[in-house]
């Protein structure tokens, strides 16, 4: 499929996006609208599964049908004010649109994130490393690209030599992502939606890299999410622009 980029405020492409195995769905974390369009995305395609990245495998077992019709009732389930993700009743309607899908858990735990600093991503991984590249090193001029986006997302704040060790840990969480995909689509028969941040969700580093590696065969759609036409670092099969949220200035702690 070839890549296009389509930036509109509302766009609905229910014939192409049923014909998927796997959906991504990217976003800014904190923007209701993006939210909105995953759980209209999500209703259409009527996935067998949804993985999300806000949640770790153990979580996703807390969802059941008892709890998922009730933001209330699951967001005290799933502990999520202790989360540090934004407020619960954004990510809600993402549950409901599919209420019979299965929800699979893909985050990171922080105690794993830590040990992968001194590890190395390789042994912290829960699947084969090999199978998904987490063993190759990345090209040098990619290696140094994301070490300057990881720089600037962090307000220009961090040791420099943190610096690589971020970047493993992003490709640690996109291979995580590709991996608890592999095993929804083998439980489940697919599809699978993807709920994720948008630079996970680019094709040319995050998860469809570790997918088209681990699993060539499946096709995806992956779709990213932006504010008031701006343009994304990466490339998608569909950008869509939402409004932007006001939101205080993230570097204002590092003042």
């Amino acid at each position: 499929m070839k890549s296009f980029i389509a930036v509109c405020s509302v766009l609905v492409m229910a014939s192409s996006v049923s014909a998927q195995d796997v959906l991504i769905l990217g976003e800014f974390h904190d923007n209701p609208a993006h939210h909105d369009l995953q759980a209209e995305r999500v209703a259409e395609l009527a996935p067998a599964a949804i993985v999300f990245e806000m949640l770790t495998a153990e979580q996703a077992k807390i969802v059941t049908p008892d709890n998922r019709a009730d933001a209330a009732k699951l967001a005290t389930a799933l502990d999520w004010a202790k989360s540090g993700w934004p407020d619960f009743a954004m990510y809600h309607p993402i549950f409901t649109a599919a209420p019979d899908a299965r929800v699979f858990g893909a985050q990171v735990p922080r105690d794993v994130a830590r040990a992968a600093f001194e590890s190395g991503i390789v042994q912290a991984f829960s699947g084969d490393a090999s199978a998904y590249g987490l063993a190759d090193p990345l090209p040098e001029d990619e290696q140094q690209t994301r070490e300057a986006m990881q720089m600037s997302a962090h307000c220009d704040a961090l040791p420099a030599d943190l610096l690589p060790g971020m970047v493993q840990i992003q490709r640690l969480r996109d291979a995580e992502l590709a991996h608890a995909v592999v095993r929804a689509f083998a439980e489940t028969g697919g599809p699978v939606a993807v709920i994720t941040g948008n630079g996970h969700a680019r094709r040319d580093w995050g998860v469809p890299v570790y997918l088209e590696r681990a699993a060539p065969g499946l096709e995806l759609h992956v779709v990213g999410q932006t504010e008031d036409g701006a343009p994304l670092d990466g490339t998608f099969d569909e950008v869509v622009s939402a409004p932007a949220v006001d939101r205080p200035d993230p570097c204002a702690a590092f003042n």
